[in-house]
């Protein structure tokens, strides 16, 4: 799912700052490269591709029905909502500790380091 995400990502001129896939859904953190990025368009295309993906793979699985989105402004906030994104599997009982859970990821930051 993430090498499916980062194509996505790259053809549409996005970063994924921070993402957990969880279950039946994700998190995603997305920021544009450029002025030509669009990330509802992204968001469309990931959706798209990754639901065709589970369907040919995971039949059981499947993604939660639209995306919700929210515009965030200053980076302050920008960084309390990685943290948040970050332990949704903690909070979802997934694991303890956000560190551990593999299918997290990001294409700008070493989360190891974090």
């Amino acid at each position: 799912m993430e090498q499916l995400l980062n194509l996505v990502l790259e053809r549409r001129g996005c970063s994924g700052e921070i993402y957990p896939f969880m279950p039946d859904h994700a998190h995603l953190l997305l920021r544009g490269s450029s002025g030509e990025s669009d990330l509802l368009e992204t968001m469309y295309e990931f959706k798209q591709r990754s639901g065709f993906w589970l369907r040919q793979h995971h039949a059981g699985v499947r993604w939660q029905k639209d995306f919700y989105d929210h515009i965030l402004r200053r980076e302050e906030e920008t960084k309390k909502h990685m943290r948040y994104i970050l332990e949704n599997p903690v909070r979802a009982g997934l694991c303890t500790d956000w560190n551990n859970y593999p299918l997290k990821g990001s294409t700008v930051y070493d989360l190891s380091t974090w």
